[in-house]
């Protein structure tokens, strides 16, 4: 695996989604976007997990050549534990799982063993009381502000309520854990995101979409780290 150092835990962190990116220029414009990337973020869909399908391990390991960035791989999948050695080799730095496909002590310790760093995942309406007995198991929770499958969403601004929760729990028990949320964040929702306790911003068409993808993610970056 491509070590990649993912910054102390708690710390504010821009996370382009290359979802959004333009799949015929992608080592363009992820290299475009370098200098404000903390995290790129990698969406993986099965098809199952969520009806649509992105990309795989080929894609990460040609990004590899082009990125030395800690490389966020969100598993909206249904058997992610089939391919965590793929990623790893393919130069995946984290694999974030989702809460809802169950069996996610065993998926986290699965993944850790083979020197992953891991991530819990969140939809919309999954409450916090899900994820809340692995805090202590990973080293990223990622509560979705969209329902996942398909970018360019609105963020669904009640998730704050759970993030806010999330953030006082972690808080609570001084667990060294960042607080991701993916989804319809923009230069409107960036700073509502990290007032409620998110310190990761996924952020896809609000970065790729623009005409110039690193201002747009310089602009994140600052909205963010003005609250």
């Amino acid at each position: 695996m491509t070590f990649a150092d993912p910054g102390p835990p708690g710390q504010l962190r821009i996370a382009p989604s290359i979802l959004a990116a333009d799949f015929g220029a992608l080592a363009e414009q992820v290299r475009a976007i370098d200098a404000e990337t903390d995290w790129l973020h990698v969406d993986v869909m099965d098809g199952h997990f969520v009806p649509n399908v992105s990309i795989g391990p080929p894609v990460i390991s040609s990004l590899r050549r082009y990125s030395e960035r800690f490389f966020d791989c969100h598993l909206m999948m249904n058997e992610p534990a089939r391919y965590f050695g793929a990623f790893q080799k393919a130069g995946a730095n984290g694999c974030t799982i989702h809460v809802e496909i169950g069996d996610s002590a065993a998926l986290l310790a699965e993944a850790r063993a083979i020197g992953l760093r891991v991530g819990l995942a969140a939809n919309p309406d999954t409450p916090f009381s899900a994820v809340a007995p692995f805090l202590g198991d990973v080293d990223v929770l990622l509560l979705m502000t969209v329902f996942p499958g398909f970018g360019g969403q609105r963020f669904i601004t009640d998730v704050m309520s759970k993030v806010r929760e999330a953030r006082a729990e972690l808080t609570r028990q001084a667990l060294p854990v960042d607080l991701e949320v993916d989804g319809g964040v923009d230069e409107d929702t960036a700073g509502v995101a990290v007032r409620a306790g998110a310190n990761v911003l996924v952020a896809g068409s609000a970065i790729f979409a623009r005409a110039d993808p690193l201002l747009a993610a310089r602009t994140l970056r600052r909205l963010a780290s003005d609250v």
